[in-house]
């Protein structure tokens, strides 16, 4: 029995590389489906051996997805249920699957998420960067000058930056970050849950040097976290625009610190500084 009598899509995350991240869940789903839709057959098949399982798989990567829609429908609707998977982590997430899941479901099918491993909130959730507000970009463009042309459209963003990349591309990766974001934090994960999982941190120059002296730095996947841009106060124009908004908002019965929450995320600038300007109007309007 599934978790449903009708038909599903379950997308299944799975180990990135510590098989007991596997959650109980997903593993007895993935034992009671009549289809596993996996990126790579040959890769999902030793996970599936060592559960001691054989069912039946589907390769469904970035060459064929569009042109599995139609095969993987006629299985749910026949009342199958399939576990898409990919190679390691959560589908979807700079994974296959995309494609699928929204054409399922503009048909109406019933998609169960199977939540677990994923490499991007493992490694926030060690890196020491704030993680309340974060931008995954996923894998940089391979060539020089497009990844540099989209660091460079990244300078200003206040969030902490998130980027996975493989091995041969990362000192190229380092060098243009250390180009164009100078001498902010970088953190990077490697090998995450594996025997050799290592954090690196550092201006991306200091990381450069690292990798250089020690090349098995280098090996592996990586997720690379970078500090994002300093808060810029708001201009002349926008702190008038500001006391304006703060006013109303006060006037309309709006907490201090929500009107400075809202003030900052529409314009810019500090929330601490209009939180300061939202009491200080506060107290002038109580006397």
């Amino acid at each position: 029995m599934t978790d449903s009598n009708s038909a599903s899509l379950y997308v299944v995350a799975t180990p990135i590389g510590n098989l007991e991240d596997l959650s109980p869940r997903a593993a007895r789903l993935l034992g009671e489906v009549a289809l596993v839709a996996a990126e790579d057959t040959r890769h999902t098949a030793r996970l599936l051996r060592h559960l001691g399982l054989a069912v039946p798989m589907l390769s469904l990567h970035e060459h064929n997805e569009a042109a599995r829609v139609e095969q993987l429908d006629a299985r749910l609707v026949a009342g199958e249920s399939i576990a898409l998977v990919s190679d390691a982590g959560t589908p979807l997430i700079s994974d296959p699957g995309f494609v699928l899941v929204r054409e399922l479901r503009a048909r109406g099918r019933r998609i169960v998420p199977v939540p677990g491993p994923c490499a991007l909130v493992a490694a926030l959730s060690a890196a020491g960067l704030p993680t309340d507000r974060f931008l995954f970009q996923g894998f940089l463009p391979a060539k020089g000058a497009a990844r540099r042309g989209r660091l460079e459209a990244l300078v200003a963003r206040e969030e902490t930056l998130v980027f996975y990349e493989s091995p041969h591309r990362i000192r190229a990766t380092l060098a243009d970050l250390g180009a164009t974001l100078g001498e902010r934090r970088v953190v990077l994960a490697r090998e995450l849950t594996k025997t050799f999982e290592t954090f690196l941190e550092g201006p991306a120059a200091a990381l450069l040097a690292r990798l250089a002296e020690d090349p098995d730095q280098a090996r592996g996947e990586f997720v690379v976290m970078v500090a994002g841009a300093e808060a810029q106060a708001p201009g002349e124009a926008a702190e008038v625009e500001g006391e304006a908004l703060l006013a109303a908002l006060l006037g309309e019965g709006v907490g201090v610190k929500q009107a400075a929450a809202v003030v900052a995320r529409t314009l810019g600038g500090a929330k601490k500084g209009w939180y300061a300007r939202a009491q200080a109007l506060k107290d002038q309007a109580s006397r």
